[in-house]
């Protein structure tokens, strides 16, 4: 049985789905990164949980409703399943980017909740993202940030060479580095 402190926390868009600047709007958009719903039944496989920590500003900006994002969740969790992986849990923030709130990041608001939702410390747990803001919201919540070359990863290292988190080319790697820890 998993440990209850065994949990990988994954943005979404860029990490485990292709992204795009126009936004992934509908179920029809969301497409698995190659390898990505593997790389969480690895993770489920050895008893971790697979919690997801993403901005949707596509909801505040009427881009697509709460329907539909729940709509997209819910095509991500079911080709995740037939993978033989299982996504315990989704936090998203719909506020504009100017919104003010506490949880969209680079701001640790989402992590912040899934570590009291969890009762767990946030000091042993890998945040999984493509972007400077998940590098960020890992840190401000004492997580530990892992950047991946996908989605927007590759510009992420190019405009911020001294990063200094491990890098991988993908989830599946970064899924086979945590597994041998």
């Amino acid at each position: 049985m998993a440990k209850a402190n065994k949990y990988v926390l994954l943005d979404r868009d860029g990490v485990i789905n292709q992204d795009s600047g126009d936004f992934i709007k509908s179920p029809d958009e969301w497409l698995p990164i190659d390898k990505s719903l593997e790389a969480i039944a690895l993770l489920t496989q050895h008893g971790y949980q697979t919690v997801v920590i993403t901005n949707q500003s596509g909801v505040g900006r009427g881009l697509y409703s709460d329907a539909t994002l729940t709509e997209m969740h819910l095509k991500m969790t079911r080709l995740t399943e037939a993978a033989g992986g299982k996504i315990s849990h989704i936090y998203y923030c719909p506020h504009l980017p100017d919104a003010g709130c506490e949880c969209r990041k680079p701001l640790p608001g989402m992590l912040l909740q899934f570590s009291n939702d969890a009762e767990v410390a946030l000091d042993d747990i890998y945040f999984i993202g493509d972007s400077l803001r998940d590098i960020e919201a890992g840190f401000a919540a004492g997580a530990k940030p892992i950047l991946v070359k996908t989605g927007n990863g590759e510009k992420t290292l190019a405009a911020n060479p001294d990063l200094n988190v491990p890098i991988f080319e993908n989830l599946y790697d970064a899924t086979d580095y945590i597994l041998s820890k």
